[in-house]
């Protein structure tokens, strides 16, 4: 094919004005996605809409991919299993600067912006902080013009869709592509083969990888704008496609089932986030999506090197690598097998080169979410990544017996093989022992890292640790997520604190004035009423926006301890009925979370959440004093919501097992007093805010281990609390289930039994600490006042940030020049 000269190549560069954006949709509508006005439905404009900024995003991105080539600069490949981007739409708009523009655009031709800005379907490829974090930083790194790439699948399903039928979690498909979606770009070009299952054969003096079943990744990418447009990131997902068309023989003869059953088998890899892996069958499945996509990934980026690099010894130079949490550390043995078996480099280089591109963030200290594999399944689904990870174990371990001859047991520890009952891969260790950096993501998790789950490892690698502590994106949770606020900040300290948001600090000087403050009252009341108009209309639940709204909205697991919320909640209950004529602070508190559908105690504390909410909000003694409601299908639009209208911000884990949080972060930004342990990030938020601006409660850490290395008894505390006592005997008596009294057994006897997170023996604080809070929300002047600086102290909580230091402590990247 002969292609224009450049200089001949012309076409379109779209304008931003409202003439030409209300221009651009009509076109799109038109010639895109094929409707007239009359017949145009809602999704039709939207996606009319998106076309429109699609375009305006375009020019940037071609000109980033095209600058990194050309300067030839290093890249950053973030390998991810989640991304959380959340709506793009308005994003996107925020980001080109033309949303006042697109609205205006709207009105012109008719269609409702805002009405169409909630037809967006949340992207379902994430599940929580791990993938809302990977697109975080995705943003930043566009926003810093620094040379990217996120890898991760196309799920054509999320985990779920939850909705709650008789106070239970019933989980259902999240089709979030069912509708198309026209902000990706689809590149068969790119396509790669992905193999599973079959055996070696070591004839040769080599290895082979033969008679394995192929599955094809193909391409699509998305981008992501940085603000301004300083730079645009693109987030290739692939998708899993049969290798053969459909057997033709059997459909021909009627057998449509096995006609189509090794495409499906085939296809299932990037069916579905997170398939249950309390099977086998989920197991299994769960492995091959991440070697699926780490494998594509490799071959993709290993083309972009050798497109413009003779020779692999460069690749250090060229390609950092980062593994987000263990899901994606299959890429080590894959890289392994890609330099040696198809480039043909010898064991020690290919090595060499892996330890000086692969770097690694750990985001769990709890033993039970560090990932691993039985060898057994490992084997039948990736032989070729057994022998490697073999061989690595063994060449690893003989160097370690020649440092610590007479320290076997440090072997054991260490190895990449845990011996204890069946054989499993610890993926955790295998991240380390390529990564030439390792970070934890707050000041605590990075120093409990060293000296729990890594200690041997640090006592080896004494130099590959360090501390890279969490952000999060101000465009999306101040700017978007908060237009009155966003809008009053703007009118005092203008608007570069949207790149700068060290510039909130300039607000600690107006938390005092009156005028400021009230007028910082009137958005956060009026944050309130639109959350408080979304729950009646989607649960029925009637909150008072005056009322102090204590919000809890995360994952539902046992660690983040919403149950300890709950006993709180209910002690609450039986107080206002023992002394109904006392001054009660009215407060609605707000859960909101999904539990994995195989985590029987987290669906058990999300049903009874809605028991307790059922009593207590029909009970007519109660009224405006408390209100109860969780909230179905937590997704970061409903996110979006719900965090500026908070005034209490719920980080109640048991000290020391969570890592950092970035809602915490978020509610922070947006004006909320945290309620929280000293733990992850809670701590840095401290610091940075003043600790006399927020409210922390419990035991510390340290004091974690000791009582339980003295025997823990919460009987005890139970005996010793008549408050805890009754709270605890209600839920066990039935008060809340009476139709199934013995429903929650299961769930009290846990508590008095084993109480592994200690909800009880941080009980009494916890709620004298609430105490606290009710006294300070009498005051609204004083609580504003704190809310503010809450606000101002937030500039070190940017993703910017995090992202900076990243790039120059750990992948040595630098940003593209323009």
């Amino acid at each position: 094919m002969n292609h224009p000269a450049e200089q001949d190549f012309e076409f379109d560069h779209p304008t931003n004005t409202v003439v030409a954006l209300r221009r651009s949709i009509a076109n799109r509508l038109v010639y895109m996605v094929g409707k007239d006005v009359q017949s145009a439905t809602q999704r039709d404009w939207l996606f009319a809409i998106f076309h429109a900024a699609r375009d305006r995003v375009m020019d940037r991105w071609r000109e980033t991919r095209q600058a990194t080539h050309t300067q030839d600069l290093k890249r950053v490949y973030y390998l991810s299993m989640e991304f959380l981007p959340g709506r793009m739409l308005s994003n996107a708009l925020m980001a080109v600067g033309i949303h006042d523009e697109t609205r205006a655009a709207c009105a012109q031709l008719g269609a409702d912006f805002d009405q169409l800005l909630d037809l967006e379907a949340d992207p379902g490829l994430g599940n929580g902080g791990l993938g809302r974090l990977a697109a975080c930083f995705l943003d930043s790194m566009a926003t810093l013009g620094l040379p990217n790439m996120g890898y991760g699948i196309r799920f054509d399903y999320g985990m779920f869709a939850q909705r709650i039928v008789n106070g239970q979690q019933v989980e259902e498909p999240d089709g979030w592509l069912e509708a198309g979606n026209p902000w990706e770009i689809m590149r068969p070009e790119f396509s790669y083969s992905v193999c599973f299952g079959g055996r070696l054969d070591t004839g040769n003096g080599g290895v082979q990888w033969i008679e394995a079943e192929e599955v094809i990744a193909v391409a699509y990418d998305y981008a992501v704008p940085g603000y301004e447009l300083g730079s645009v990131s693109t987030l290739r997902l692939w998708s899993a496609r049969a290798s053969h068309a459909i057997n033709l023989d059997a459909f021909n003869k009627g057998d449509y089932i096995r006609a189509m059953e090794a495409k499906n088998a085939s296809e299932n890899v990037s069916r579905v986030l997170y398939p249950d892996d309390s099977t086998e069958h989920g197991r299994e499945l769960r492995l091959r999506q991440e070697y699926f996509f780490v494998s594509a990934s490799l071959q993709d980026l290993l083309r972009r090197f050798l497109r413009d690099h003779g020779s692999l010894d460069q690749l250090p130079d060229k390609v950092a690598i980062h593994i987000n949490d263990t899901h994606p550390a299959l890429a080590v043995p894959e890289l392994m097998r890609l330099l040696i078996d198809v480039h043909r480099l010898t064991w020690d280089k290919a090595w060499s080169l892996c330890t000086r591109i692969f770097s690694y963030t750990n985001h769990t200290l709890m033993q039970e979410a560090l990932e691993t594999w039985s060898v057994d399944l490992f084997g039948q689904v990736l032989p070729r990544h057994l022998r490697i990870i073999f061989d690595l174990n063994a060449r690893f371990l003989a160097e370690l017996h020649v440092r610590f001859p007479n320290d076997n047991d440090l072997l054991r520890r260490i190895s990449l093989i845990d011996e204890n009952g069946p054989r499993r891969i610890r993926m955790a260790y295998l991240s380390v022992l390529a990564s030439h950096r390792v970070n934890g993501v707050s000041a605590l998790h990075s120093r409990l890292m060293v000296s729990t789950i890594f200690a041997d490892f640090a006592q080896v690698f004494p130099d590959r640790f360090c501390n890279k502590t969490n952000g999060i994106t101000p465009r999306r949770w101040l700017a978007q997520a908060n237009p009155p606020l966003s809008e009053l900040i703007d009118s005092r300290i203008g608007t570069t604190w949207r790149r700068n948001l060290d510039e909130l600090g300039a607000l600690r000087e107006l938390a005092a004035e009156p005028a400021f403050n009230n007028a910082f009252q009137l958005a956060k009341a009026q944050n309130k009423r639109r959350l408080a108009e979304r729950i009646a209309r989607e649960t029925g639940v009637v909150l008072n926006p005056e009322s102090l709204f204590d919000v809890q909205v995360k994952r539902m697991h046992e660690y983040k301890r919403q149950l300890l919320n709950l006993l709180h909640v209910i002690t609450r209950y039986h107080q206002i009925l023992a002394n109904p004529h006392d001054n009660w602070m009215p407060r609605s508190v707000i859960f909101a979370g999904k539990a994995a559908s195989a985590y029987y105690m987290a669906k058990k504390v999300i049903r009874l959440i809605n028991d307790v909410a059922h009593v207590v909000n029909a009970d007519p003694r109660v009224g405006d004093k408390l209100k109860v409601v969780f909230v179905p299908n937590y997704r970061v639009s409903l996110a979006e919501i719900i965090i500026p209208a908070a005034d209490l911000s719920e980080q109640i884990s048991t000290a020391g097992t969570e890592a950092s949080g970035t809602g915490n972060m978020k509610f922070a930004l947006n004006g909320a007093l945290t309620i929280g342990t000293w733990d992850g990030a809670n701590i840095e938020i401290a610091e940075q805010v003043g600790v006399d601006n927020m409210f922390v409660f419990g035991l510390r850490t340290e004091q974690v281990a000791a009582v339980r290395a003295a025997g823990y008894r919460p009987r005890q505390h139970y005996e010793e609390s008549y408050d805890l006592r009754l709270a605890i005997d209600r839920i066990a008596d039935g008060a809340f289930s009476p139709a199934e009294p013995h429903r929650y057994h299961d769930l009290v006897g846990a508590l008095l039994d084993s109480d592994h997170y200690l909800l009880l023996a941080d009980y009494a604080d916890y709620v004298a600490t609430q105490h606290q809070v009710d006294a300070l929300y009498r005051r609204p002047i004083e609580w504003t006042r704190q809310a503010i600086l809450n606000v101002a102290g937030m500039g070190f909580f940017s993703s910017d940030r995090t992202i900076r230091e990243y790039a120059d402590d750990i992948w040595n990247v630098k940003p593209i020049s323009r």
